[in-house]
């Protein structure tokens, strides 16, 4: 019965780490999640059933372990987003403000550097954004004007 954990687990650590399309947390979390899958899986049936049990468990456990990789991704741009919004409605022109996701070290800043109304009487900001992403940092420039439900919406 061990073996067979063992072969299917390995199976997925396999799978995982050639998956192309996943990136460093998605593959950390598919495997943990497949080995408690496998565990959990263990603990049903016996004989050929229980077998079955650890290759589901195994499955399962490592489709969720990708997507609570996934969501670390994610609360990276829910950071990004947060500090863009009160960096345009709040910071001074040739102010930064930053934001920093301490469970994935990625962090960047967001520094408006002109502030001007439209024609039609909208309200615009152009911006520098910078992110530090694994240590790798990487700039953009753009502009944001603020909707009438007060939110700022990137334009260009």
């Amino acid at each position: 019965m061990r073996k067979a954990i063992a072969i299917l687990t390995l199976s997925c650590l396999i799978l995982a780490g050639c998956a192309p399309s996943m990136g460093p947390k998605e593959t950390g979390g598919a495997i943990v999640g497949a080995g408690a899958g496998a565990l959990l899986g263990s603990q049903i049936g016996s004989g050929s059933g229980q077998i079955v049990a650890v290759a589901i468990g195994t499955l399962a456990g490592a489709l969720a372990g990708q997507e609570v990789g996934k969501s670390l991704d994610r609360a990276d741009r829910l950071a990004m987003e947060r500090n863009a919004q009160y960096a345009l409605e709040y910071t001074r022109t040739n102010q930064a403000t930053g934001w920093r996701n301490p469970d994935s070290g990625n962090y960047g800043n967001v520094m408006p550097v002109e502030t001007y109304q439209t024609s039609s009487g909208q309200y615009c900001r152009e911006y520098v954004q910078t992110v530090v992403i694994g240590g790798q940092q990487q700039q953009a420039y753009g502009t944001a004007c603020r909707q009438p439900d007060g939110s700022w919406k990137i334009t260009r």
